[in-house]
């Protein structure tokens, strides 16, 4: 199982949100491309980054910070916030970027992620944020009447990577991963998913882990490596 580090982007510094919550942002590090590079030097090998104001404004808005963070790190990165056409895929993955997650444009164009999983194989990631069970979209400021369940069987055998699968109540809140819907999302499609949110400690950890089995692949943490409440001796293994 790989375990993502994130970086959360707002103004060009690393945050994390409550809730996704763009008014409830904790600042941890106003030099993003140090905090990847103190992440690689602790032994992650995947980094995952959000432009959040680009998903909200559905243009990226840190290009700056990511092309930074790029340069000074050598492990993978997989990036998502604003990106909604192949244009923008093709332009990232040239600057560097491993592997670009689409979100909302995965609810509301599934013909441009289908094209992108053929021009670009191995490289898309569909992010799927729910807010009890029903897809969000924009940044996390609308929600769908299309259920997460529904639109990762969209995907299915057309070349998606992963699928992200984020519980929004759960995400910054320490309150521990929603295990059930991960299992369930996971169980009911082939492609591997990858938990995120909520996670607090390193028994959040080793439950993501026994997931394992049903499709589950790996998991983002955040807060919990910002706020210390993980410690890195306990993912020797993972990392």
């Amino acid at each position: 199982m790989i375990i993502f580090p994130a970086i959360d982007l707002k103004n060009g510094q690393c945050v994390r949100l409550f809730k996704g919550d763009m008014n409830q942002a904790t600042i941890y590090n106003d030099n993003p491309a140090k905090q990847a590079k103190e992440f690689e030097d602790l032994g992650f090998k995947y980094l995952h980054i959000v432009d959040l104001d680009g998903a909200i404004a559905g243009d990226s808005k840190n290009k700056k910070s990511v092309q930074q963070i790029i340069k000074n790190i050598k492990i993978p990165v997989q990036l998502g916030g604003g990106i909604r056409s192949i244009s923008a895929i093709e332009k990232w993955l040239e600057i560097g970027i491993s592997r670009v997650i689409l979100g909302t444009i995965a609810l509301e164009n599934p013909q441009i992620v289908k094209e992108a999983c053929q021009k670009f194989p191995g490289k898309i990631v569909v992010g799927i944020d729910a807010k009890n069970g029903f897809v969000a979209t924009q940044g996390w400021v609308e929600t769908s009447k299309v259920k997460a369940i529904d639109l990762a069987k969209k995907y299915q055998d057309c070349g998606v990577s992963a699928i992200i699968y984020t519980d929004i109540a759960r995400d910054g809140t320490l309150s521990g991963p929603n295990l059930n819907e991960t299992q369930n999302l996971a169980r009911n499609i082939s492609i591997p998913v990858i938990a995120s949110g909520g996670v607090s400690n390193f028994d959040d950890i080793l439950n993501i882990q026994k997931l394992e089995k049903d499709g589950v692949v790996g998991a983002i943490v955040g807060r919990a490596l910002y706020d210390q409440k993980i410690k890195i001796t306990d993912l020797q293994k993972f990392i």
